[in-house]
């Protein structure tokens, strides 16, 4: 199985994997819209693979498959200042 890979213009770390290049028919709009204009990062081959860097190969593939996309986020920003306020007792 072969994918094609962009990056969003609107959001840092976040990634459009979709079947065939510059096919974004089955994206919802809205999606698309928050996304912004996609850049193209790569084709990667998911055949062969056992994983990848940062997600998991399994639902990219059941994603790509079932909906003809797989959106990759950012996990959310560690807030430090809040970790460092908690009690000892609740850590």
């Amino acid at each position: 199985m072969l994918c094609a890979i962009y990056r969003s213009s609107k959001r840092d770390e976040t990634y459009l994997f979709v079947e065939k290049r510059d096919d974004f028919s089955r994206v919802p709009e809205e999606l698309m819209q928050g996304f912004g204009k996609p850049q193209f990062a790569m084709l990667l081959s998911l055949d062969g693979r056992k994983k990848l860097a940062s997600a998991d190969i399994e639902r990219v593939r059941r994603d790509l498959k079932e909906h003809g996309f797989y959106l990759q986020i950012p996990p959310p920003l560690e807030n430090l200042l809040t970790e460092h306020l908690q009690p000892e007792d609740q850590e």
